[in-house]
Order: structure tokens, then C-alpha cells, then sequence
């Protein structure tokens, strides 16, 4: 959700009008996201809405000063859809931990939720509401549908980081949607468009080279903050796309491939230009280690690493340290 949403919706709380919510601001909501899940759908968002007064104003401002500060922070959003099963719901023997409380209520809720664990609400919730209320950081996670009669969603109030798949390859084509479909946002490069097509890659940005080569991608910028996998069909184009990806300073760069074919690679790479540190900082081969062989397996060993790899951009070895000890690693 951006900044001009989220001032928008302030406004209309300010002048007493009802604000509009909708799929592209908080796609959780979407009709793909809710297929099959009776409890949640895109209406959700128009409930939500309507029990959104002035009081809940703090909440959306204290949203856009963590986009101001980069803060790794979200909106969640408290779903209903049986208020007595939500409030009546107590501890059994495995959750002995919340009380004897359920849900502080049976009304919709948004709230804003931060890494630092920080709530802003317009009510005061439950020790059980507070519990799942601090799970959205986790996207939410598994704990979002643990007690009956409500359900929890959030959005992100930071941009997802940029992956760059350079060659419409068979790992390409899996890589994508596992990519996607953990918080990504793809970007799938090519120049033939017998591979690269909205049937072998849809849901994702297609960039479609032109030339029959890979010349075109020195027209394209990558961020420092993005990440570029380096899976040219026949590994072709590998050079290239490692003078491109070092070149633009991004965060990290793997490349796919044998150490004989790799080290044919370097000669041209640093050839080229890039230096034996710039080289080395290309993660070869990418991806975990664990005997993947097939495309869907060494797609899974790739995605792995980039979770990874994001996990410790974003926290430091602390707050890893301490996730750890909390899951008795």
C-alpha cells in the first residue's frame, strides 16, 4: 500500500466519509488470493471499510511514517465471520497461554504492526488478538487461521525486492512462481519469445530482448537493492549478464553452472573488465547445497537461498540469533 492510499484514506476519515479499500491496495483480498477459503473475499475489504471512523486516524498515520523511515512495518487487518465463535474461542490444552479471553470483540479491525513488534490500534486488543496481531510479520503466517470465527491478512509497507531472471531457462520457468509466490516481484528477461511468453511465465514482468541476443540489456538498469539470477538457456549469454549485474552493484548475483563452464566464464568476465572482487562476489553455483538436479529441484535450492539472502539484508545477527533461539535451533 503507497503513501497516497494511505493519505487518502486519512482524509476521508478526517471529513466523515467512508474510504475505498480495494483488491490492488491490499491484494490478500484478491478473488485468487481467497479462492477456496469460505471465511475470506474480496467483499472483506468493503466491510473493513465501513467500520473505519476517526479514531482509527493514528493508525493509518502511524503507517505512513514508517514508509517515511523505510520501516519494516505492515497494515493487518482483523477479518470476522462469526463474532461469538471469535470472542468465545478460550485456550486448550496445547495454546495454555492466552487466558480466558478470546477476541477482545466481533468487529473488523486494521492495525498497524512493525518488526519491532509496535501496535497502533483503535481498540484495545485481546492478549489472544495481540498474539495473532504480531504474526502479520510473518505475512502472516501459520497462526492466522489457528482459532475460529476470525481470520488475519496484512500488506506490506515496504517495496519487495526486485529478482532478475536473465534467460527464459526451464529453472526460469519454475523459479519464477516459487519466487513469486514467497513475496518477489520477477522480472523475466529473454530474447526469444519461443521461451519467453506469458504460457511459460505468467504472473510476472517479461522483458523481451531485441537483436537475438543480450546486447539490448545494457539499455536496462537494476537497483542496488535487487537481486539477479544468472540462467541463460546454454549458458550463453552468462558473461553478459555478469558484467550487467556487477556492474549495476546489485545486492546479490548467482550464477548457475559447472565449475569448468564458470571458469570458462571468468576469463571473459574479467576480460571485460570486471575485477577478480567483483567476480567474486557472484555466488557460484547458485543456490543451496542439497543434490538438486532436476529445473523444480534446482529451483527450490535457488529460492531457498534468496529467502535467505533476503533474511539477512533485512535483520541484523541479533535479531537472527534471537529468531533461532526462540524456535529451539
Amino acid at each position: 500500500m503507497n503513501k497516497e492510499t494511505i493519505a487518502a484514506i486519512i482524509e476521508d476519515l478526517k471529513s466523515g466519509r467512508t474510504p475505498k479499500l480495494t483488491v490492488e491496495d491490499v491484494p490478500a483480498f484478491s478473488a485468487d488470493a481467497t479462492a477456496g477459503n469460505e471465511h475470506m473475499s474480496p467483499t472483506d475489504l468493503d466491510a473493513i471499510a465501513a467500520s473505519l471512523t476517526e479514531a482509527d486516524i493514528p493508525t493509518f498515520e502511524r503507517a505512513l511514517q514508517a514508509i517515511d523511515d523505510g520501516d519494516l512495518a505492515w497494515l493487518g487487518f482483523k477479518v470476522v465471520y462469526d463474532a461469538e465463535l471469535a470472542m468465545g474461542n478460550v485456550d486448550n490444552e496445547v495454546t495454555k497461554k492466552y487466558g480466558d479471553v478470546g477476541s477482545a470483540d466481533g468487529e473488523p479491525l486494521v492495525f498497524f504492526c512493525n518488526d519491532a513488534k509496535q501496535i497502533v490500534s483503535s481498540r484495545e486488543p485481546s492478549p489472544r488478538d495481540l498474539f495473532q496481531m504480531k504474526d502479520v510479520t510473518r505475512g502472516p503466517s501459520m497462526h492466522n487461521q489457528q482459532f475460529e470465527g476470525l481470520t488475519w491478512a496484512s500488506v506490506a509497507l515496504f517495496d519487495p525486492v526486485r529478482v532478475w531472471l536473465l534467460g527464459a531457462s526451464d529453472v526460469a520457468v519454475e523459479l519464477a512462481e516459487l519466487a513469486r509466490h514467497v513475496g518477489f516481484e520477477v522480472v523475466a528477461l529473454d530474447y526469444d519469445p519461443a521461451y519467453l511468453n506469458e504460457e511459460r511465465f505468467p504472473n510476472v514482468e517479461r522483458i523481451l530482448l531485441k537483436g537475438g541476443d543480450f546486447e539490448g540489456l545494457k539499455e536496462l538498469d537494476a537497483k542496488p537493492q535487487d537481486y539477479v539470477c544468472v540462467l541463460t538457456r546454454g549458458h550463453m549469454f552468462d558473461p553478459q549478464s555478469c558484467i550487467w549485474a556487477v556492474g549495476h552493484g546489485v545486492h546479490y548475483v548467482g550464477m548457475m553452472g559447472c565449475a569448468g563452464k564458470n571458469n570458462t566464464v571468468h576469463d571473459i568476465v574479467v576480460g571485460a573488465g570486471v575485477t577478480e572482487e567483483q567476480w567474486d562476489t557472484i555466488k557460484r553455483p547458485i543456490g543451496l547445497k542439497f543434490g538438486a538436479k532436476t529445473p523444480a529441484e534446482l529451483a527450490i535450492a535457488i529460492v531457498a537461498e534468496l529467502i535467505d539472502v533476503r533474511y539477512r539484508q533485512r535483520y541484523s545477527q541479533e535479531a537472527r540469533d534471537k529468531h533461532d533461539s526462540s524456535l529451539g535451533r
